[in-house]
């Protein structure tokens, strides 16, 4: 942030440079392939596609939790769960102390679907980090962490 409030107004935001803009494009870009892969094979919307994600490296989390996880909203975290329970991919297990709150698991047809797709997602990020060597790799990852924990400043 500019510390000199003249030159911040005079200041221009050329979108194309500015960093949340940037990417945000290509979070959507990598999305948009990974979901090309299996929206049509497994009738899977991308919000649902999260879920399974997170529920497949972590089952047991409540609706909450995976919110919270993927950054997604929490209307569209119910709803993407209602639609998986509806396909039998994901099942939910009442909390035995607080009947307000489940835990989510994939069912058998869910870990199949993850099992499939989790390879193939992995497979574009592959293909994305190629044009990087081992160092840039190590630095992108590195810089991730810190622009991550920095946002988190940025919500407060």
């Amino acid at each position: 942030m500019p510390s000199n409030p003249a030159r911040a107004r005079d200041a221009r935001l050329e979108l194309d440079r500015f960093l949340p803009y940037r990417l945000s494009i290509l979070s959507n870009r990598i999305s948009g392939a990974i979901a090309r892969q299996y929206s049509a094979r497994f009738d899977l919307s991308v919000p649902e596609w999260r879920v399974m994600a997170v529920l497949g490296g972590a089952p047991g989390l409540t609706a909450r939790e995976v919110a919270e996880r993927t950054e997604m909203d929490k209307v569209q975290v119910s709803r993407a769960v209602q639609s998986l329970v509806r396909a039998r991919r994901v099942q939910r297990e009442q909390h035995p102390h607080d009947g307000r709150s489940a835990h989510l698991s994939l069912t058998a047809r869910g870990r199949a679907i993850y099992d499939e797709i989790a390879p193939l997602a992995l497979h574009l990020e592959g293909l994305l980090l190629s044009v990087l060597n081992a160092q840039e790799r190590a630095a992108l990852d590195r810089l991730m962490t810190k622009l991550a924990r920095q946002s988190k400043l940025l919500r407060a």
